[in-house]
C-alpha cells in the first residue's frame, strides 16, 4: 500500500480542528477504555487498517486483554466479556457507523438511553462520528499502519 499524501502536512488545521474533537471526547465522562473499544470496533467496521493498529495498540497498552480484543468483532456471542455499558456502546456504534443501512432505529435508541444519560450518548456519538472521519481519511490517503512500517524497517 503506497500513501497517496501526507494530510496531517497539507492541512495541519483541520487535522488539528479534529484532534479539538478527540481532546473534547478524552476529557468527557466516558470512560477511555470504552471509548477506545468503540474505535477499535468502528475501524473494523470500516476496515481502516491503520487505525485497526493504533486502537489495538492502545488498548493492549492500557492492559486490555487479548482474548477480549480477539472477539471484539463478534462481541454479541462473547459473553461476560463485555459488560453493559460496552456492549450497549458498541451496538450503538455499529447502527451508528452503518446508517445509510440502519437509519439508526428507535430501538436502537431506546436500547443505548436505557444505559447511558443524554450526555454520555451524544458524546459517545460524536466520538463514533470522529472516528468514522479518522477512517475515511487515512482510508483514502493510504495512511500505513504502524505494523507495516516496522515490517519494512
Amino acid at each position: 500500500m503506497t500513501r497517496r499524501l501526507d494530510y496531517d502536512r497539507i492541512a495541519p488545521a483541520g487535522v488539528k480542528a479534529l484532534g479539538g474533537v478527540y481532546g473534547y471526547i478524552m476529557q468527557s465522562n466516558l470512560p477511555a477504555g470504552l471509548i477506545n473499544l468503540v474505535y477499535l470496533r468502528v475501524s473494523q467496521i470500516n476496515n481502516c487498517a491503520y487505525c485497526l493498529d493504533l486502537h489495538m495498540r492502545d488498548l493492549l497498552k492500557s492492559g486490555v486483554k487479548l482474548e477480549k480484543l480477539a472477539l471484539l468483532q463478534a462481541w454479541e456471542e462473547a459473553g461476560h466479556l463485555f459488560d453493559a455499558r460496552e456492549r450497549a456502546a458498541l451496538a450503538w456504534a455499529e447502527t451508528v457507523t452503518r446508517v445509510a443501512d440502519t437509519g439508526v432505529p428507535d430501538q436502537a435508541y431506546e436500547a443505548a438511553r436505557a444505559v447511558f444519560e443524554e450526555r454520555e450518548l451524544v458524546d459517545l456519538t460524536i466520538a463514533i462520528g470522529l472516528m468514522n472521519t479518522y477512517n475515511r481519511m487515512a482510508i483514502s490517503f493510504r495512511k500505513t499502519p504502524q505494523a507495516a512500517v516496522e515490517k519494512a524497517a
